[in-house]
């Protein structure tokens, strides 16, 4: 039994032993998060299953009552559109990436890309430009939806891809991470349901669980991307308010949808009214000639709020992002006053001065071929050092590989092992909210490669053909 469904019995049980009876108050949800430990999302997908199974009765601004008895007590199974998930992953995700922050640790699971292919001197000198030219004024002038001069150079390459986004519609954020969260937030309320992929983001479950969001994940496949029947019929069993994918080099499996299929998503999304948003840091680092357009391209109801930022392809400590929010602009802009009040202005000044005066395309096209040498020759190293029962998948574009154990095989546990050596992966476990990605782990392929990463992955390698070995001779035992 999941969490939520243990906590849900335990109060079926105290009900039926008379702890509670008909009429009474039962304990709040933060009560129960402070005697239970469990998270706010687990807490509130127990009281919603007992409602529904006519257990308990919500009364709004007062809480949760026992229903009163009745012969005909209807108990009814936790919907299934694949998996319907309580999200309650944060504490595992900081526990890997705080195991990972050491500096001597080889960064295999990070999620940044090698901080040396970005034009920090140049970069720095427009920070110290525009700080000794900038006015008392400019805090002002920069508040959301932030600097106009940064949000027109956003909407002109918009423009290069054929996409009329007006100025008007983009607010700047810190970061993509921020855009994100305030953009679910914008079109949400605690409770509502949201698809994610699986695997996903980890940081869209990690939003959700904050925002007491039900999460629907989806199957994903490694090359096609999402399900899309069954992302029809999630759409059909359950009131969704939200999608949150990645359609341009998804992290962790790297693929990129085709034109077709992020016409057809759209299509299907606007059908239902479902809005959708579109987490696309990572498209100014696709391979080929041509920058892969983002859904929104196809989107004619303005239901499409597209996320992206500079962090991945220029410089990630600025943390400038943005949301082409289109409509739902002003409210993203609100919820920014509430919480951050505005992304740097310094940082916003600086990143206008630099797409103006550098040369941005020559960086990009520098970075992307680099990238794309890199992870080919790690992943044919990675093929060469590990056992043939890891499956290395390769998608063209951005920086992640996706690599797959015999499934007999724990990525977590893998992960203490590496961890041990020096070495960090980031395990399956870390994307998705149910264990079917338990063997599963990604490797970042951005870092340079020296004698010291060689090491490093003859060593995972002899690690994963211990656990093999220890797994067979367990399992002939």
């Amino acid at each position: 039994m999941k969490k939520y469904q243990q906590l849900a019995q335990k109060l079926i049980d105290q009900i039926e032993l008379g702890v509670w009876i008909p009429g009474d108050k039962l304990p709040s949800i933060r009560e129960l998060v402070t005697t239970s430990g469990m998270s706010f999302v687990t807490v509130g997908h127990a009281y919603h299953l007992l409602e529904s199974q006519g257990r308990v009765i919500a009364r709004p601004q007062s809480g949760y009552y026992v229903a009163p008895k009745t012969d005909n007590l209807k108990t009814h199974p936790v919907p299934q559109v694949n998996q319907d998930e309580a999200v309650d992953i944060n504490t595992y995700i900081f526990e890997v990436m705080q195991a990972g922050k050491d500096p001597s640790i080889i960064p295999f699971g990070s999620g940044f890309p090698d901080p040396l292919l970005f034009p920090h001197q140049q970069l720095n000198r427009s920070l110290v430009h525009t700080s000794k030219t900038t006015s008392a004024l400019s805090v002002i002038n920069n508040l959301p939806p932030g600097n106009i001069d940064l949000r027109q150079a956003i909407a002109r390459r918009y423009a290069q891809q054929g996409m009329s986004i007006s100025p008007e519609e983009i607010v700047i954020t810190a970061g993509a991470l921020e855009a994100l969260n305030l953009s679910l937030q914008a079109v949400t309320e605690p409770g509502d349901w949201v698809i994610v992929e699986n695997p996903c983001f980890y940081n869209a479950l990690q939003a959700l669980e904050r925002l007491r969001l039900r999460a629907l994940s989806i199957a994903t496949d490694i090359d096609e991307g999402i399900n899309l029947e069954a992302l029809e019929q999630a759409l059909i069993d359950y009131p969704v308010k939200a999608c949150w994918l990645m359609t341009n080099c998804q992290n962790p499996l790297g693929f990129t949808l085709s034109p077709e299929k992020k016409r057809r998503l759209i299509a299907l999304l606007t059908k239902y009214k479902v809005v959708l948003i579109e987490d696309d840091v990572y498209s100014e680092l696709y391979a080929g000639r041509d920058k892969p357009l983002p859904a929104k391209a196809w989107d004619t109801e303005d239901m499409t709020l597209h996320c992206s930022s500079f962090s991945k392809c220029l410089v990630s400590g600025f943390r400038i992002g943005w949301v082409a929010a289109g409509k739902h602009a002003p409210r993203v802009q609100q919820l920014q006053f509430m919480s951050t009040l505005s992304t740097s202005s310094p940082m916003q000044l600086a990143i206008v001065d630099y797409l103006t005066t550098r040369s941005y395309e020559e960086h990009l096209r520098k970075l992307r071929r680099t990238l794309s040498s890199r992870k080919k020759r790690i992943g044919q190293i990675l093929q060469r050092h590990l056992p043939r029962e890891v499956c290395v998948h390769y998608n063209e574009g951005g920086y992640f590989l996706w690599l797959e154990l015999p499934k007999s095989l724990d990525a977590s546990e893998l992960s203490k092992k590496t961890l041990a050596q020096g070495i960090s992966i980031a395990p399956g476990k870390m994307f998705s909210t149910s264990d079917v990605l338990s063997h599963c782990f990604r490797i970042n392929t951005s870092w340079e490669w020296g004698e010291k990463e060689e090491i490093a992955a003859k060593t995972m390698g002899d690690i994963i053909r211990r656990m093999i070995t220890q797994t067979q001779f367990s399992g002939q035992v």
